[in-house]
């Protein structure tokens, strides 16, 4: 038997808690002693925990007082030095992370333990409702473009730095694929223009001497699994019905459609997405009118749920106007 001694693991689980509160994708967070916000998060207790995510629900329940509805594991995040800090000799984190969804709790979250904050303050490059966002031509594209076309060879990637960074981006012709919103984070990191980069001590990091205003950072990894939520969340909206997890029992088609465009960050064509949700059978009327529009009452749609055992993804493969 070697006698080298292995570095002791934890297990923590992490929670992606998304709602819509006017038109806006809202994330559940935490802030530590440390100011920095941060996902809900814990330990497994393999004692108190008979599965991890009775353990996420339970963490969840205590540190904001929500019970979960709807509950998804996204991925082990495991990277050495995504969970670390500097001379940090204790044992390595493996997160599980989790996509959850609800509706604006009708009770107060515990009192300064947890509070929702717009999703696009982290992520402000993913938003393209009502156009491209400034702060990718202004900050991203200089800055990627000249790393990009720094002499350093690449062995390990599929793809040269230029091209991910047209790909990703979606620069000279090429499209903006929303779902990518893991993929441009990552090569934020790797260039080392995001804050998390700089804490982790990566070396294009450490090598600027200063980094681009790229949104709000997170506590540990914690940015990184939001990314994967986001990308997972934008991804599943075209085929499962999940956007009826963050919506009332009855809501318009207009509250549909803000909700379709908070999630994928895209402005859609208000008449081919009426036609895409008759075509799709996802919704049926109430017989009942909305009067909380503020002008013309609307009417109020609820969820079919027998479309579920209709056929076997039904969701909503929108396309937007650009």
């Amino acid at each position: 038997m070697s006698d080298m001694q292995l570095t002791p693991i934890e297990i923590g689980l992490t929670a992606a808690i998304v709602a819509i509160e006017n038109h806006e994708p809202q994330i559940l967070i935490s802030r530590g002693a440390d100011g920095l916000a941060g996902l809900p998060f814990g330990p497994f207790d393999a004692v108190s925990h008979r599965t991890f995510e009775i353990g996420l629900r339970a963490w969840v329940e205590q540190q904001a007082g929500l019970r979960l509805g709807y509950v998804e594991q996204l991925y082990t995040f495991g990277d050495r030095g995504r969970h670390a800090e500097a001379g940090d000799t204790g044992a390595h984190i493996v997160s599980i992370g989790y996509l959850a969804l609800t509706r604006p709790a009708g009770g107060e979250l515990v009192a300064n333990a947890a509070s929702f904050a717009p999703w696009y303050r982290f992520f402000p490059w993913e938003d393209w409702r009502e156009q491209p966002p400034a702060i990718i031509a202004r900050d991203i594209i200089p800055a990627l473009t000249k790393w990009a076309e720094e002499d350093t060879p690449e062995t390990t990637r599929a793809l040269p730095r230029k091209d991910r960074v047209r790909f990703y981006f979606g620069l000279d012709g090429a499209p903006w694929d929303e779902e990518r919103v893991l993929d441009r984070y990552e090569l934020l990191y790797e260039a080392g223009l995001i804050e998390e980069a700089r804490r982790d001590g990566r070396p294009a990091a450490l090598a600027r001497k200063t980094l681009p205003p790229l949104g709000t950072s997170m506590r540990f990894d914690h940015r990184r699994i939001l990314a994967t939520g986001i990308a997972r969340l934008r991804a599943k909206l075209k085929y499962r019905p999940v956007v009826f997890e963050l919506l009332p029992a009855d809501f318009t088609l207009t509250e549909l459609q803000h909700t379709v465009e908070a999630i994928s960050g895209r402005h859609l064509h208000k008449q081919n997405f009426r036609r895409l949700v008759e075509m799709e059978a996802l919704v049926e009327p109430t017989g009942a009118m909305s009067t909380q529009t503020g002008g013309r009452p609307a009417a109020l749609y609820r969820f079919r749920r027998e479309v579920l055992q209709e056929r076997p993804a039904p969701g909503l493969r929108v396309r937007s106007r650009r």
